[in-house]
């Protein structure tokens, strides 16, 4: 079941997708397959991504990836896919880094429920 967000907070996602990439799970699935894999960046909290993540997605939660985002990937240029639990934390992550100078970030709408709701594989820690 999908979670109810505020209205004020949909707002503000809302103002967020007007300036930014989205793409879909079957659109990052069909990358992923397609080779090379993309950079995925989870932005999901610490304990979200250990229960499971789209396969080498790197975890960078939304309360750091504006901190850490210019020593892990100084370029700007490089194509950055962001996740999250339904595509609204990617979406602000995504605005942020675009107000940082990043070029091509895009946010996946539907986020790891869209992606596990397809049947996509996923990955867990040992």
């Amino acid at each position: 079941m999908a979670k109810s967000h505020s209205p004020a907070f949909v707002q503000l996602v809302d103002d967020a997708r007007s300036r930014i990439r989205e793409c879909s799970v079957s659109d990052l699935h069909k990358r992923v397959v397609a080779g090379p894999t993309p950079i995925v960046i989870d932005v999901r909290e610490e304990s979200e991504f250990a229960a499971g993540h789209v396969p080498g997605a790197i975890p960078m939660s939304k309360g750091v990836i504006e901190r850490d985002i210019e020593e892990r990937f100084p370029d700007p240029n490089t194509e950055l896919f962001l996740i999250c639990g339904g595509g609204f934390r990617s979406a602000l992550a995504a605005d942020n880094l675009r107000k940082m100078g990043y070029l091509n970030i895009v946010s996946v709408d539907g986020g790891w429920r869209g992606w596990t709701g397809a049947g996509y594989p996923i990955e867990k820690p040992n």
